[in-house]
């Protein structure tokens, strides 16, 4: 087979080989771990790799020729399938953060432009090499994998895709910060970082496109074929570093997508501080979430703090104000680093739509930033006691309620505005004591 090494091809080979193999990787663990995520992130690193091997192969001597067998077969075959790469990364991006995501056969019709590109390339080749055995459908001088009609329309698809991962991953975060207490251990930044890296190579391929406007404009000299593998490559380390993170941050969300549509069939009446709701959610109801089916109306209400007291009778709200305080100081239930909404929802006897209205409209922040203003309190309350001097910061942090060192930095920074080892210094404690 020809394949002319040399310092394109070369670097290009060894992105595709690594490729290759992280697909291959995470495509056996995905089968043995029964994991659709692992496997959706090993489709997307194969069609990674097709979309730099005609250029890879093109600088090996792949191109050279005319009608040759190499030719035909980079022209024939298609090898960029950007038409898939956005619906993979959107249910890549579901199979992570929804514990409750199941492939539906509907799923599949958001591949059908990729499939019906396949199909027009399948009778593209039967027409011009089975039947008139000559360029026909085919002009014979471009790859059709490069037409602007087909770079177009599937740079578009790409960005439509993006967005709605985008905003997944956004309300997915907000509501977790509805729910939970811990919810910076469930934060995913990986997905966050894997929509980034995607978005830096919508951007490198935006500024291909204006220098080759610019180009063609005859501001700049003429641009070839090779003028464009600084593109590729940049492409190949963007997937690299997708390939190596996708495989070291392997874990999905123990979160689903159902609680907002029970919060939906159980929508709480307007209730006295002695009253109790009419329908209570069981224990299997916890940290489950689903915001899909319940449409725009929950997202609004949900995902920021309400301000607005509308939903509460006069005086309901201060009352469920100070039994929701009483409850969280009287058993310190903060200092559990499992604490959920739903949790405190039954321990007062409530459902945890009323509940998140109580904290958003009551106290003007989300649950997962009331909680964690209680545990930064009790922080600061065991660091004024002199008899802590020779504990660490970090255990005390633990001991109230927070589960990791960077959660309990982000909160103590903002309800204090301080960094915790400035905020001990000021109690003449030792700096090291910040140490875990």
């Amino acid at each position: 087979m020809q394949f002319d090494f040399n310092v394109r091809s070369g670097m290009l080979l060894l992105f595709f080989i690594a490729g290759c193999t992280y697909a291959l990787l995470l495509a056996l663990r995905g089968r043995r771990n029964d994991s659709l995520a692992d496997k959706l992130l090993a489709v997307y690193l194969v069609l990674c790799c097709l979309f730099i091997f005609p250029w890879m192969v093109g600088h090996a001597g792949w191109y050279n020729g005319e009608n040759g067998p190499y030719r035909n077969i980079l022209f024939y075959t298609p090898f960029q399938h950007q038409l898939f790469f956005g619906p993979v990364i959107f249910f890549y991006v579901q199979s992570l953060l929804n514990l409750n995501f199941r492939w539906q056969k509907r799923d599949w019709l958001h591949f059908v432009p990729g499939i019906l590109y396949l199909l027009w390339c399948t009778v593209v080749f039967v027409t011009d090499r089975l039947i008139l055995h000559r360029y026909f459908l085919m002009n014979g001088d471009a790859d059709p994998d490069f037409d602007t009609w087909y770079q177009v329309t599937s740079f578009c698809f790409m960005i439509f895709y993006l967005v709605l991962s985008i905003r997944y991953y956004y309300r997915y975060r907000k509501y977790t910060l509805q729910l939970l207490s811990y919810a910076d251990s469930v934060a995913f930044l990986w997905v966050r970082n894997f929509l980034l890296a995607f978005m830096a190579y919508l951007l490198v391929t935006i500024v291909k496109e204006i220098l080759n406007l610019i180009s063609e404009a005859g501001l700049i000299r003429e641009l070839n074929y090779g003028d464009a593998w600084w593109y590729y490559i940049l492409f190949s380390f963007i997937f690299y570093y997708i390939a190596i993170s996708g495989y070291n941050n392997s874990g999905e969300t123990k979160i689903g997508f159902q609680f907002f549509q029970l919060l939906k069939d159980n929508q709480p009446k307007m209730l006295g501080a002695g009253q109790a709701p009419q329908k209570q959610f069981t224990a299997d109801a916890i940290d489950i979430i689903d915001y899909e089916e319940v449409g725009e109306q929950h997202s609004k209400e949900d995902a920021e703090p309400d301000t607005g007291n509308a939903f509460f009778t006069e005086g309901q709200l201060e009352e469920w104000k100070i039994r929701v305080e009483q409850l969280i100081l009287g058993q310190s239930m903060y200092k559990s680093p499992e604490l959920t909404l739903s949790i405190l929802a039954k321990k007062l006897n409530t459902n945890p739509s009323f509940l998140s209205k109580v904290i958003n409209n009551g106290f003007g922040i989300n649950f997962n930033d009331f909680i964690n203003r209680y545990r930064v309190q009790e922080v600061k309350n065991l660091l004024a006691d002199p008899a802590n001097a020779n504990i660490t910061i970090m255990s005390l942090a633990y001991d109230a309620g927070f589960n990791s060192k960077a959660t309990f930095n982000r909160a103590f920074k903002k309800f204090t505005g301080k960094n915790p080892r400035d905020f001990s210094v000021n109690f003449n404690m030792e700096g090291s004591n910040y140490d875990v």
